[in-house]
């Protein structure tokens, strides 16, 4: 099956760290923004019907003859190409991921409190790395059901039980995925964000966005993947800085541009994610997987893999290889 060319949001995505392209959203130019996107092979159709506009009007802003001036407009071309609305003098758009002013930070105490959820997460760890394909889930469900939900309406409980209340739902997700349930997957991790947002653990919640990333990716559906990992990177940016964290959202990232063969765009993102990781690979977080160089080097051969494909399909016009797709690593150990 012939693969699509990159979407307007895609291409959108690709360059939000670029430079040209915040240099044209800070000076409000939608014509020139119309004309990058057209650079990079998306067409002026596809351009138009996505920004809700005809094509003889997109020229006109191409061409310099009109611009964009209407607030409306503005606001109607941010949420067309998924455009945090920071970027253009907006508000914040609905769709982008909010977070507390002050982010929450559980004492040392109340981490202790809770460390027989901790202990619980690491014997189901153990337990799945033995006995993969979710054969646990069951089990991790009681849990939650048994040992977490209760506390969740305790008055005495604190932010954190929240916290192990989306650790443990973002891994039933993942055991979920395992025994090839992927809309419960998905529907664990739409309630493990919530649950770590309330907990005011931005770290967390920005990991649960790169398991929704992944779960996208395993799915088919790339443009999710590269929303779910910028939503994270952006959720980890307002959060305590994790470096290996960082790294981990920026290598989604990558593997989402590639799958659409976005060459150029997935390689800077891998480079950022080396960067990240170089800047603090041994910080640990109690609920996070860890992510170090290996992760990183395998997620890369999976991101090569896609980008060759992309370009032997390009030439040959053959169906890409399977093979990256076999090689899928662990979600988390």
């Amino acid at each position: 099956m012939d693969r699509q060319p990159p979407g307007p949001r895609e291409v959108v995505a690709g360059l939000l760290g670029d430079e040209r392209l915040l240099t044209i959203l800070r000076a409000r130019d939608m014509g020139a923004l119309f004309k990058l996107m057209n650079t990079r092979g998306v067409s002026t159709r596809r351009i138009a019907a996505a920004a809700g506009i005809g094509q003889g009007r997109l020229y006109d802003y191409m061409n310099g003859r009109t611009k964009v001036e209407k607030l409306t407009m503005f606001e109607q071309i941010a949420g067309a190409f998924q455009i945090p609305g920071e970027l253009l003098g907006l508000a914040r758009r609905p769709w982008e991921p909010t977070a507390p002013a002050e982010p929450y930070r559980a004492p040392l105490g109340e981490v202790l409190a809770h460390s027989d959820d901790l202990s619980a997460m690491d014997a189901f760890r153990s337990a799945d790395r033995q006995a993969r394909g979710g054969r646990l889930y069951s089990a991790v469900v009681r849990h939650l059901t048994d040992s977490i939900a209760p506390r969740l309406v305790d008055g005495a409980s604190g932010p954190a039980v929240f916290g192990a209340a989306a650790a443990l739902t973002e891994m039933a997700g993942w055991m979920a995925h395992d025994s090839g349930q992927d809309s419960i997957a998905a529907a664990h991790f739409s309630k493990a964000l919530p649950l770590a947002r309330t907990s005011g653990d931005l770290p967390l919640a920005a990991h649960v966005a790169a398991s929704s990333s992944h779960l996208a990716l395993q799915t088919g559906d790339p443009r999710e993947a590269a929303h779910w990992a910028l939503a994270g990177v952006e959720l980890a940016r307002a959060g305590a800085h994790l470096p290996s964290l960082m790294a981990r959202l920026h290598t989604m990232h990558a593997r989402a541009l590639a799958a659409t063969g976005q060459y150029a765009s997935a390689t800077a993102a891998l480079d950022q994610a080396g960067v990240s990781l170089d800047l603090g690979a041994d910080d640990e977080h109690p609920w996070l997987s860890p992510f170090d160089h290996a992760t990183l080097a395998s997620e890369s051969a999976l991101v090569f893999g896609d980008l060759g494909s992309s370009a032997q399909h390009s030439s040959t016009r053959s169906k890409p290889s399977a093979s990256a797709r076999k090689a899928e690593p662990a979600p988390w150990p």
